[in-house]
């Protein structure tokens, strides 16, 4: 038996009224726009986020990974412990240090950790100077500015992003950072993976613990143990169908990329820990506007590393051509430009990213 009522019979609105006169529909519209001014007014954002994607955020704690101590993590939560803004497997966080320097880390916590994010560091003593300065200058209970997260790493799961039917990674050392969260995520996801994991010695490579819990998808391989390994070893059993996710120094990133140009059907991402190599480098001169100094760059030198000779304190953060952070205005010459992120408006307004782009004959950098 049908007990709905006829259609005749529905009401129109709350009031049971199929119209309503006009002055009713006024007063109703005052109070809506009344309505929405307050909840506009009294809205509060949960997310701590400041202008240009920046957080404050404390260090919350600090943790060696790697049992040479050169390897340290460090968790990083709001001051008032609010949720943070999500991200997902293979992205980073820009670090503003306390010295001014910018320096970029992969996130290797769980996004479902909505209150803390984690990165890792290894210690480079003479890399620049900003992990030796998060190692050695943020206590737990420091502050510092972070910006995004940002993904430029994004790992698609088979299934849900990918036509690829099974994933492989392949990691080197302090390359496991974004490697990580995306093993962990494929491991939930039930997707057929296995995983290279690579490095010096035991001693050196972090996060041995966690990946132990993976079983037997992980392979660990070191060179004192079983010497560097050739691209048989980092890419076992795959096929044109798999994904290739690859993470680390670039000697490893550019074994793997010219293995896997040779299987068809192959999905290759990576990313490198390291700036890439000078391809077809021809040496030129920079001048410093400001000074007059002529520097000579070498063929197989980036103008930043000239650059840093001079200015130590220069900022810059991936060395790879793709953050901006160490863009220099031309004010003279013609740069070969090497980046991946600056639109030819930015190249006609005379910028250039000084880590890869090169020149032929003198530029006059403003500087």
């Amino acid at each position: 038996m049908n007990l709905r009522p006829p259609p005749e019979r529905l009401p129109a609105d709350l009031f049971a009224k199929h119209s309503r006169d006009r002055t009713v529909r006024a007063l109703d519209a005052v109070a809506s726009a009344r309505l929405r001014w307050s909840a506009l007014i009294n809205r509060r954002d949960l997310t701590p986020k400041v202008d240009d994607r920046r957080i404050v955020l404390e260090v919350a704690e600090r943790r060696v990974e790697a049992r040479d101590q050169d390897v340290m993590s460090v968790r990083l939560r709001a001051p008032d412990g609010r949720q943070l803004p999500p991200w997902r497997p293979g992205a980073h966080l820009d670090l503003e240090l306390p010295s001014g320097r910018l320096r970029q880390y992969s996130l290797c916590g769980d996004p479902a950790d909505t209150r803390a994010y984690r990165i890792a560091v290894r210690r480079i003593p003479n890399g620049g100077g900003g992990s030796v300065e998060v190692h050695d200058t943020l206590p737990v209970g420091s502050a510092l500015t972070v910006r995004g997260p940002r993904n430029a790493f994004p790992f698609a799961v088979p299934g849900y992003g990918s036509s690829a039917a099974r994933v492989h990674f392949v990691a080197g050392g302090i390359g496991i950072t974004p490697i990580l969260p995306m093993a962990r995520l494929a491991n939930r996801l039930g997707v057929d993976w296995t995983m290279v994991y690579t490095g010096r010695s035991r001693d050196t490579i972090p996060f041995l613990d966690e990946i132990a819990g993976f079983g037997d998808r992980v392979t660990v391989r070191t060179d004192d143990e079983h010497g560097v390994p050739d691209a048989e070893t980092l890419l076992p059993n795959v096929r044109a169908d798999t994904a290739v996710y690859c993470c680390g120094p670039t000697p490893m990133t550019s074994t793997v990329a010219a293995a896997v140009r040779e299987i068809p059907g192959v999905e290759l991402h990576s990313e490198r820990f390291s700036p890439p190599p000078i391809v077809n480098g021809v040496a030129f001169e920079v001048q410093f506007a400001s000074t007059g100094e002529v520097v000579e760059v070498a063929a197989d030198q980036s103008v930043l590393d000239t650059i840093l000779r001079t200015d130590p304190n220069r900022p810059y953060s991936c060395r790879q051509g793709f953050c901006r952070t160490c863009t220099v205005r031309v004010l003279d010459g013609e740069p070969e430009h090497r980046d991946s992120v600056l639109t030819a408006a930015d190249h006609e307004a005379g910028q250039m990213l000084v880590c890869v782009s090169r020149a032929r004959g003198r530029l006059v950098l403003d500087l």
